[in-house]
């Protein structure tokens, strides 16, 4: 039986106790001058997401979540790189292929690569205000990048708000 929002039975007082733990149903306050992130969990989902994506794919540097403003949200990236330069960019490319896409009539925007002489920088659209920005070596497979990334864009959709 619930007393109070608490699995715990009232003290002899009548009360609500919070004697117990957590497999009682109750946890305990966070510290004064702590903060919970409701967001923490997924993030972590999508980190993890990101991570698993660099292994699938030989090739890849790193990858990093953005909004369509060009704010970061999370990244997997080594040392060395910057990711809120990685997530405008990423902004910046799907400007462009969004507006391409729409003047050929071939709306929305889903995926676009670019390639230089050090490697490869693709951008994919997660959901209406989400993009996922992967840097690859030159040397990466873009197919099987590709093959990897849309499913994972998937599952991204699944863990991120619209």
């Amino acid at each position: 039986m619930t007393y109070f929002g608490t699995a715990s039975p009232p003290a002899a007082d009548g009360l609500p106790s919070r004697r117990g733990g957590g497999e009682q149903g109750w946890s305990p306050a966070p510290r004064f001058g702590t903060t919970i992130d409701p967001m923490a969990a997924a993030l972590a989902a999508v980190r993890s997401e990101l991570a698993d994506l660099r292994l699938r794919v030989p090739g890849v540097r790193g990858a990093a979540v953005g909004g369509v403003d060009g704010l970061l949200i999370t990244h997997d990236l080594p040392p060395g790189l910057e990711p809120a330069d990685l997530a405008a960019l990423a902004a910046t490319t799907y400007g462009l292929g969004r507006q391409t896409a729409m003047v050929l009539g071939q709306s929305p925007f889903r995926d676009a690569t670019l390639r230089s002489e050090g490697g490869y920088f693709t951008v994919y659209s997660v959901n209406p205000s989400t993009l996922l920005s992967v840097l690859g070596d030159d040397g990466i497979n873009v197919a099987r990048l590709h093959l990897e990334a849309r499913p994972a864009v998937a599952r991204l959709a699944a863990l991120l708000p619209q």
